[in-house]
């Protein structure tokens, strides 16, 4: 995070936005997909991967174990010929939580791996027990030493059957990935559904894996002997797709989203429309608007309550992103969180712009002010989502904001105030 942390974002909100954007490929599909090079020796083509700093804190972590890779716009390619190390150590994990999905790819191809527990945002726990119980089924012996998780399996991996009490994206990616050349059939009960488990799925058969069950909630993998190196694409980032949707209803316009995937977002499209916005979606873009003259300030926002589920239902990725839209409502909203514990950290920083925001538990209580109700403050980005949630707090805002701490924005944003800045936004980075 060296010079990052010295970075700040300055917005002058109360414009609407114009234009078009391109929504850039997701983080939550590349980095399982880069993981899942670990798989199979060979030179593996990724296109459509956006270069973020988590993206770029995993290919430091591929290369650490001994891979090569190689970056010309937005494909990547990477040779996990030969493998040198099967430690994942502190200074690359603890920045990305998602650096535990070397987990299985590594027992896998090498049985045996060392990764230290994972970081990335402080909004819970996200204990990693789903993992290691699930590679227990799979045969690993692991213990905790020193912060580091250590695992092995004594042979090859063998089948089982593994049931989650909640569906859990990253806990399911990584039991994907140690069952696919594991003996015997593996079963992955009330498995997540999310479309970046499906793009991992796609790669994994492409790679000569054998997986039925793709999007539904019980994936069944028949254990294969090898794999090898593939070319695949990673799907358009959704919560980009939706943050930029919730912008433009904050702070109204027309705006094209183009290269998005209109189906992966209707839990939000759905609530978006009851709250007043227009949206006309394609096979790969979406026209979104406000009405009434296409003008922030001549659509009053309906107040809706959200609940977050695991997908299909609504994204708990989104949640800090609509408060921020609700804070601009003519009426009150419930948001209850379910996924997250500590998933608020943003509503501080939202009432230091004015939202009136009450916690009650896992609740929320949003009492909207109405368009023109939050005005510009100094603000501090707490995590990944909490900070597009300023962000779009402050393109409606009146006045200046000025938000701190945008390294976290850049974990999982590519080149976002560029992109807003196309579309009319008078937003600039600057040194603090």
């Amino acid at each position: 995070m060296t010079g990052l942390t010295k970075d700040k974002l300055v917005i002058d909100g109360g414009v609407p936005l114009y234009g078009e954007v391109r929504i850039s490929g997701a983080k939550n599909a590349a980095l399982p997909l880069l993981a899942a090079t670990l798989l199979a020796p060979g030179e593996h083509v990724l296109h459509n991967v956006p270069d973020l700093r988590d993206t770029r804190t995993m290919l430091q972590l591929l290369e650490s174990l001994g891979a090569h890779w190689e970056r010309q716009g937005d494909t990547v390619r990477v040779n996990t010929e030969t493998l040198t190390s099967a430690e994942a150590p502190y200074d690359l994990v603890k920045t990305m939580r998602a650096s535990v999905l070397v987990l299985g790819p590594l027992l896998s191809r090498m049985g045996y791996a060392r990764v230290s527990l994972p970081g990335g945002c402080a909004i819970g726990a996200r204990p990693i027990d789903y993992h290691l119980k699930g590679f227990e089924v799979l045969g690993v012996h692991s213990a905790l030493d020193q912060g580091y998780v250590e695992a092995k399996v004594a042979d090859r991996l063998k089948g089982g059957c593994i049931r989650f009490g909640t569906p859990s994206p990253t806990a399911t990616e990584n039991l994907l990935m140690a069952s696919v050349c594991a003996a015997g059939e593996t079963r992955i009960e009330n498995a997540a559904r999310e479309p970046e488990v499906g793009n991992l799925v796609d790669m994994l058969n492409a790679m000569g894996a054998n997986i039925e069950g793709k999007d539904s909630n019980c994936l069944i993998v028949h254990g294969v002997e090898r794999l090898h190196a593939t070319t695949v694409s990673v799907i358009p980032d959704r919560i980009e797709t939706g943050t930029y949707m919730i912008a433009v209803a904050a702070c109204g316009g027309k705006v094209l989203l183009k290269d998005c995937v209109p189906d992966h977002l209707q839990a939000l499209s759905e609530k978006l429309q009851l709250c007043g916005l227009v949206i006309e979606a394609g096979a790969s873009d979406m026209l979104v608007y406000c009405p009434e003259g296409e003008r922030g300030s001549e659509c009053a926002l309906q107040s809706i309550d959200v609940v977050t589920q695991p997908y299909p239902g609504f994204p708990t990725d989104l949640q800090a992103q609509f408060m921020a839209l609700m804070t601009l409502s003519k009426d009150t909203a419930i948001i209850h969180e379910t996924i997250f514990e500590n998933r608020f950290m943003h509503v501080a920083e939202l009432a230091r712009m004015g939202a009136d925001i009450t916690i009650e538990g896992s609740r929320a209580v949003v009492r909207g002010s109405g368009r023109g109700g939050l005005s510009g403050a100094p603000v501090m980005a707490t995590d990944l989502r909490a900070s597009a949630s300023l962000v779009i707090a402050a393109l409606a805002a009146r006045g200046r904001t000025e938000i701190f701490r945008i390294y976290h924005l850049e974990r999982g944003y590519e080149k976002m105030a560029e992109k807003l800045r196309g579309l009319g936004a008078r937003i600039s980075r600057q040194r603090e």
